[in-house]
């Protein structure tokens, strides 16, 4: 069967392809989400009145001061508010209370409309109420948490539609690329997103971060409007070939049957396998995601220019990370005769006890700037080998319910975005190397965990209650 299909996409070029067109606008899209979701983060420094932030003397001491501003006159128009740390924790958290909402949801949806119009009415969403944040601010505190978790809930359909499209339009062996495109987008928003917003805020005003980003994700919807469909079957300028060659790859793999079977889905033990994977990457994710700037500002003491490129780094390396593994995840499954529940595992190991090994490390080498920088670096980066390991695997064992998997293990991995920097911000009261160690421990040893329960149960096969007559199709 893999062979067959091998020698079939070779009549299908990729370039050009309706397939690969849908990742890049899918990459396009997942870069704004995530831009329209950090830039609060970097915006917030400036939100808010020097005296109110941290004190000063929660600064650590232990490391010299370092830093090599250049001076620029900073704009200081932005209207500032008198929020304390307390509130700010609200603001930042709040985005994930409407996050964790919509995500099963999200997925039914999808299954049930399409996932093009949820997603693009999620990032439209999002957009609209990005505009709205100044204004929101203005009014008040209440109302910009309110606005920050409508985004959230905007935002919280869309991987699980975007999984849903794609369980129409991945061929089973080229899923690793095509998913690994469209989800890098969201680490390089992240690179992007982080500096520029820095710079917007330094040489601006901080609302224009919300403006320039929100105008961007209004003008992106309007292209996912004209040029998407939601299967091979209802677009307009498909070729005859790629649309036979696609549906010939999934005829065995998808299900007609209209009711979703949850108990023998949530009974499933590979679907609890990448629950577990994904709530423990997120956990370092998030924990660094939200917390990185603090760690490089307060311990090692880089000034806030230095920390919005320095922050970027990682992401930058994880998103060449998703690209290159995606390609290598399906050359092996291809060409190697490679299993896929082999190389989902391979994967999901390399991309979490890798991290976790340098992350521990980061927390012991003192002060240098350099070693600790590339550390982070390293471990952020290995965890990109993840977006081929379990992060589409919900697509290898139900294809016809991959949406609302990912739903169900978003769900769970969106409680480290709500509870790990809440905790990590507890445990570094004062600010102290052996503080910021403990939090690396932890989230190592969640890492850990999750890689090895990974690899006892995680299955790379299509499950007997995801096709209608339960036949079990061997990939």
């Amino acid at each position: 069967m893999e062979r067959k299909e091998g020698e079939r996409m070779r009549e299908v070029p990729a370039c050009c392809s309706a397939r690969y067109n849908l990742a890049l606008l899918a990459c396009f899209g997942f870069f704004l989400l995530y831009a329209l979701r950090v830039n609060l983060s970097v915006a917030l420094v400036d939100m808010v009145e020097p005296n109110t932030s941290l004190a000063k003397n929660t600064t650590s001491n232990v490391c010299p001061e370092h830093s090599s501003t250049i001076n620029v006159p900073r704009n200081t128009t932005g209207q500032k508010y008198s929020w304390d740390a307390d509130t700010q924790g609200w603001i930042l958290g709040s985005f994930f209370y409407g996050y964790i909402i919509t995500q099963i949801p999200g997925g039914y949806l999808a299954s049930k409309i399409g996932g093009k119009l949820l997603l693009g009415f999620g990032i439209f969403g999002t957009s609209l109420f990005t505009l709205l944040t100044p204004l929101a601010a203005n009014l008040g505190v209440g109302y910009l948490i309110a606005v920050r978790a409508l985004e959230g809930l905007g935002e919280g359909v869309t991987f699980p539609a975007m999984h849903s499209m794609w369980s129409s339009w991945a061929p089973p062996l080229e899923r690793s690329k095509l998913l690994s495109i469209s989800y890098a987008g969201a680490q390089l928003g992240t690179v992007v997103s982080l500096p520029l917003s820095g710079l917007i805020c330094y040489y601006m005003n901080w609302v224009y971060v919300f403006y320039i980003f929100g105008a961007l994700g209004v003008l992106w919807w309007f292209f996912w409007m004209f040029l998407v469909s939601d299967t091979p079957e209802t677009h307009k300028s498909i070729s005859r070939a790629e649309r036979e060659y696609i549906l010939s790859s999934l005829k065995d793999q998808l299900s007609t049957q209209k009711s979703v079977p949850w108990r023998p889905m949530l009974e499933s033990l590979p679907l609890w396998a990448i629950v577990v994977a994904h709530f423990s990457y997120n956990w370092t994710f998030y924990t660094l995601l939200t917390l990185l700037p603090t760690y490089m500002k307060e311990i090692l003491r880089f000034d806030a220019q230095e920390n919005g490129f320095l922050s970027a780094l990682p992401y930058f390396g994880c998103w060449l990370c998703i690209i290159l593994s995606g390609q290598i995840a399906d050359y092996l499954r291809e060409k190697q005769n490679f299993s896929t529940v082999c190389v989902r595992k391979c994967f999901t190991l390399i991309g979490m006890i890798g991290p976790a090994v340098f992350l521990v490390a980061a927390g012991f080498i003192g002060c240098n700037y350099a070693l600790a920088v590339a550390f982070v670096t390293i471990s952020t980066t290995l965890g990109g080998f993840c977006t081929s390991g379990y992060s589409i695997n919900h697509l290898d064992i139900a294809p016809s319910y991959a949406g609302i998997l990912l739903g169900i293990t978003n769900s769970f991995a969106t409680i480290p975005g709500m509870v790990g920097p809440v905790i990590a911000k507890n445990l570094t009261h004062n600010n102290t190397v052996g503080e910021w160690q403990m939090v690396f421990y932890i989230a190592a040893s969640i890492n850990l965990f999750g890689a090895i329960f990974f690899a006892l149960f995680a299955s790379g096969e299509v499950q007997d209650w995801a096709v209608s007559g339960y036949h079990l199709h061997r990939n």
